[in-house]
């Protein structure tokens, strides 16, 4: 008996169907924004390495969706909010929706607002601004978006914390403030006068500078008028060149102050102060490498092997296995399902619980008060092969971390 020739035809298509190789669902594309060129890139392209490994390791863990892996695309933001704009437009354009967003505060608010506009405009398209650096307070309180979730501790929680710590100091610290002169500065200057006016009236605020971002060669004039003031102590938020090139002048005026610091785990910044920063730099962290009962010690090994450089930064890997499980939770890649999955999240990361605040998309976690310090004992792993690394003083459980905040946004529908 002859077959009919669509039966034929149908066996046809099933054989050259089972031959065909599987083609897997199209990837999830999260565009990453940094300084990539300038003085700045140094910081930018560390970001986007820690990025892809935190991506690469999602996706040998079988992606997202049963299978689909995500995938990262840098974009140059060249500390500019005018280029953050139109970069948007090419992400955009480009059919992302999920942004991670570096440093700084000025290229977050543009975003954000960018955001806004355009979630509000097209509904169907919504983008997400999922931020690891940009501390600026006012992105979760008066300018806080549905849209917009921040995995770095703002300045006001993170200056709280240094202050305490100044202000169960012995005698009365002097405390110079130095800062870059935009939003991110202009908050840690604002919240320190206040925070330590509050804990301790008799701590004297002996200084107060802002200088422009990334444009000053040598601090030696700032490091003169911080020694003339009798400051015994300095907390500056400065970050990348800025805060290397001003611990390099100290050095060179044999300045002796103690620097309470919220970026002095920065590349590049470890090397430049060398032995000068012995015992002589306080830094806030979520997670440095000599924390105690240290869940990440094999993943930064990897990664240092793999791109030659410490891993300076947990929140990197922290913000992409959150986002990776919203996704599972969500059922989907949409982003405003996503959204609602990371809205209120709690997450058992590698230092302790991280709840993503549904009041205003801050997430609240641990984090460490630690001394650059010689190698040895408490100080198993030395930064960037300087012999010092960082030696912990106190861990901040997150319940003490959290503040108020003033935020307030709809939830869609």
């Amino acid at each position: 008996m002859i077959p009919a020739r669509g039966s034929i035809l149908l066996g046809a298509f099933a054989a050259l169907t089972l031959a065909l190789p599987v083609v897997a669902a199209d990837a999830i594309k999260i565009a990453h924004v940094d300084p990539l060129s300038g003085p700045f890139a140094l910081v930018g392209e560390s970001d986007a390495r820690m990025l892809r490994a935190a991506i690469d390791a999602v996706n040998e863990n079988g992606g997202v969706l049963g299978g689909t892996k995500l995938e990262l695309q840098s974009f140059d933001s060249k500390s500019s909010p005018q280029e953050a704009v139109l970069i948007f437009k090419q992400i955009v354009d480009s059919g992302i929706r999920f942004i991670s967003l570096g440093s700084g505060s000025h290229i977050a608010h543009a975003l954000n607002e960018s955001i806004i506009k355009h979630n509000s405009r097209n509904p169907a398209d919504a983008v997400l601004l999922l931020n690891i650096a940009a501390q600026d307070p006012l992105l979760t309180n008066e300018k806080c978006s549905f849209w917009h979730f921040r995995w770095e501790g703002h300045t006001d929680m993170r200056v709280n914390a240094l202050s305490d710590f100044i202000a169960k100091q012995k005698g009365t610290p002097k405390v110079y403030l130095i800062n870059q002169d935009y939003a991110f500065g202009q908050a840690i200057s604002k919240g320190a006068k206040e925070m330590l006016a509050a804990k301790r009236p008799d701590i004297k605020i002996v200084g107060d500078d802002l200088h422009p971002l990334g444009k000053v060669k040598d601090f030696a004039p700032y490091v003169a008028k911080i020694k003339a003031s009798g400051a015994d102590s300095v907390l500056t938020g400065n970050w990348g060149p800025d805060l290397s090139l001003l611990i390099k002048a100290s050095k060179e005026a044999g300045l002796d102050v103690i620097y309470y610091t919220l970026n002095a785990h920065n590349p590049g910044v470890p090397g430049s102060v060398g032995k000068a920063g012995d015992g002589h730099i306080r830094q806030i962290f979520s997670w440095h490498a000599n924390i105690a009962d240290n869940k990440l010690e094999k993943y930064a090994a990897d990664y240092k092997k793999r791109f030659n450089e410490d891993l300076w930064l947990a929140l990197p890997k922290l913000q992409i296995d959150m986002l990776a499980k919203a996704i599972n939770t969500a059922g989907s890649a949409d982003p405003v399902k996503v959204a609602k999955a990371l809205h209120g999240m709690r997450f058992q990361s590698e230092t302790g619980e991280v709840w993503m605040r549904p009041d205003d998309h801050q997430a609240i976690m641990p984090e460490y008060i630690a001394t650059f310090s010689k190698a040895g004992g408490a100080v198993k792993y030395e930064a960037e092969g300087t012999g010092f690394g960082w030696k912990t003083d106190t861990r901040i459980e997150g319940k003490d971390m959290a503040l108020p905040t003033t935020c307030k946004f709809e939830v869609p529908q």
